[in-house]
């Protein structure tokens, strides 16, 4: 109840992003009752379809729990303490409103499933997909709300298990700077490139060998093998381990050959923040070089088009990993909003502050830019070959 209060009381654009979270809870919950549709119909290949809904599920957990992460009324105050909201509290708060916008989403997506099938009648469109979703078939309406339970107890677990280690820090004093010693490199860059390199490795091997098993994605992308997905999983995987080591080498990079205030200060804030922000951004950079690989491999003159499910799918996959990364800058600028408003006050212009945010920026497209073309290229190889 008192998630639903907050809920109610909030921001609109803390209510736009909850709305997002439901939007995307939607799709997902769509997608796996068109899987289970396809499968009143067809047993054999339904586990397979299911498989491919992991992508847009994950996408979409992803984004929850970002958007959870930087609602602001989950929070740590030190005013809450005082009412009996400490940590824990807070934490399950969040997970209770992340689990309610998960769960509108998923009642949509049913409303709209059955409407699509045929099975609620006085409104357009309906039964416009009664083929696709196995309408005459009666729906296990066990498996059906099994299906949409996924979303939202997945996205509760993973804000919960994200949160619990989130602490207040202590509030800091008037002449906050950014630290004198940067933190030091992630150490995950090397296991990020050797998952990388094993992905592509996998991608290749699985995609020249004509004798695997298929793996069809929702609509009409058929004969993929499982290992191009699980090839590319690894290279997903390895680009979000290897995102914040490769933020934190580009800010080195600003820093070197004499650097003035500006690049130095750019440097340091990009250290900082290359957690927060690399990760997602590999993960953003590993969905854009499997779309390019995606397009050319069917291109527009190809027999085999993506069907409506399967741009469905794409939609979410890409949606929510860019808006996670837009989260997630977006809680890197409050982390530092008292060390911004430091420097102001010991006379930094305005202008000193948004030229070092251009150089993070630019410096963060200089690298991940051509790595996703590189990555992109290197996948789409073995595919077209």
């Amino acid at each position: 109840m008192l998630a639903l209060r907050l809920a109610r009381g909030s921001h609109p654009l803390v209510l736009l992003r909850r709305l997002l979270v439901a939007a995307a809870s939607a799709g997902v919950g769509f997608l796996l009752l068109c899987t289970l549709g396809w499968a009143v119909n067809h047993p054999s290949g339904s586990l397979l379809r299911l498989l491919w809904c992991v992508l847009p599920l994950a996408a979409t957990l992803q984004f929850a729990v970002a958007v959870a992460r930087t609602d602001p009324s989950t929070r740590p105050r030190s005013g809450l303490s005082a009412v009996g909201l400490g940590p824990a509290q807070l934490t399950a708060l969040a997970t209770a409103s992340t689990m309610l916008s998960c769960t509108v989403g998923s009642m949509v997506a049913l409303l709209f499933f059955l409407h699509l099938r045929g099975d609620i009648t006085g409104l357009p469109f309906d039964g416009a997909a009664a083929d696709l979703l196995g309408a005459g078939q009666p729906l296990p309406l066990a498996a059906a709300l099994t299906l949409l339970a996924v979303v939202p107890l997945l996205a509760g677990a993973a804000t919960g298990l994200a949160l619990r280690t989130r602490v207040t820090r202590p509030a800091e004093g008037t002449g906050t700077e950014p630290p004198a010693t940067p933190k030091p490199a992630p150490s995950g860059l090397p296991w990020g490139v050797a998952l990388t390199a094993a992905g592509l490795a996998v991608e290749t091997y699985a995609s020249r060998s004509g004798s695997g098993s298929p793996l069809p994605m929702p609509g009409r992308f058929e004969g993929s093998p499982a290992g191009v997905l699980a090839g590319w999983s690894l290279t997903a995987l390895g680009l979000a381990l290897a995102g914040p080591g490769i933020a934190h080498l580009c800010g080195q990079l600003l820093q070197m050959l004499r650097p003035g205030a500006t690049r130095l200060l750019a440097g340091r804030i990009l250290m900082e923040e290359a957690v927060r922000i690399g990760r997602p951004l590999g993960v953003v950079c590993a969905v854009i070089s499997g779309g390019f690989a995606a397009a050319a491999l069917y291109g527009p003159g190809d027999e085999r088009p993506f069907g409506p499910l399967t741009g469905l799918g794409a939609t979410l996959v890409v949606g929510c990993t860019v808006a996670t990364l837009l989260m997630a800058v977006l809680e890197a600028r409050h982390a530092r909003t008292e060390t911004t408003a430091a420097l102001v006050r010991v006379g930094a212009a305005t202008r000193l502050l948004r030229t070092a945010a251009a150089l993070r920026a630019g410096a963060l497209l200089a690298v991940f830019g051509p790595l996703t073309w590189i990555i992109a290229a290197l996948a789409a190889v073995p595919l077209t070959g």
